[in-house]
């Protein structure tokens, strides 16, 4: 991945794309993450452990603290819970993701920054814990977001953006689409969630930054509005959110 850099940059600017996080799933390749975005003005990183993966290194608040001291990390995260994978097992098997998450929202209570969350079949679960451990005093965005619009209000009262990624193109995504139809304009999100999910009409390809124009110009078509006010609203909420990636130029 790291030679196709230069040419995803490219096709980002070509697509009026000016800015990327590349987000952190696991500390053995923080540092990977950290110098890609220290390389580049316009890539920002975060630095987290995905709640699905038991077989990488545990993180702890004070190694989390430490690893996001660059300024070039302006979130805690991807973290959450994700019980899509222990389906038929009992949710003490997921006690370790519950952990691990309250690890995660106390490093970035305790740093002032926001958290990227990522929940998938455990949406009761995951907001329980927000509440329990005060994850509105920092907010956040709702990563890739598939859950419904009661689910997305309840979100939205604790602080956190959501984020539609190219999933909403996707022919089956109703809950999805209704969702981003409804989430105030100044607390939406988009997003490509790469390589993963590209969205019409490059569903099955591998998905990059640049492709996160067509979920604006879905969203847009979804809500009445031009792709420039989607655009422009988008980015706007990025910097608001983000506030560490302020300290430098808008690209």
């Amino acid at each position: 991945m790291a030679e196709r850099v230069p040419q995803l940059l490219d096709n980002m600017r070509a697509h009026s794309v000016s800015h990327a996080l590349c987000v952190g799933i696991d500390l053995e390749a923080f540092p990977e993450v950290l110098a890609l975005a220290q390389r580049h003005n316009n890539v920002f990183a975060s630095v987290g452990v995905h709640p699905a993966d038991a077989s990488v290194q545990e993180p702890d608040v004070d190694g989390l603290v430490q690893r996001a001291a660059s300024s070039k990390v302006v979130a805690i995260g991807e973290t959450g819970l994700d019980y899509f994978r222990l389906e038929g097992r009992t949710l003490d098997a997921a006690e370790w993701q519950r952990k691990r998450f309250r690890t995660h929202i106390r490093a970035a209570r305790a740093l002032r920054l926001p958290l990227i969350i990522h929940t998938r079949a455990a949406i009761e679960d995951t907001l329980i814990l927000m509440r329990e451990e005060g994850a509105e005093e920092v907010g956040g965005v709702m990563h890739c977001f598939t859950e419904g619009w009661d689910a997305a209000q309840e979100a939205l009262a604790l602080n956190f953006h959501i984020s539609i990624s190219g999933i909403v193109t996707f022919k089956n995504a109703s809950a999805v689409q209704e969702v981003a139809r409804r989430v105030p304009l100044q607390r939406l999100l988009i997003e490509t969630d790469s390589p993963y999910l590209a969205p019409a009409p490059h569903r099955g390809a591998v998905n990059e930054p640049a492709f996160v124009h067509y979920v604006g110009r879905f969203v847009a078509q979804l809500r009445g509005e031009t792709e420039t006010s989607i655009a422009t609203a988008t980015t706007e909420n990025f910097f608001t959110l983000f506030k560490r990636a302020c300290t430098f130029t808008h690209i």
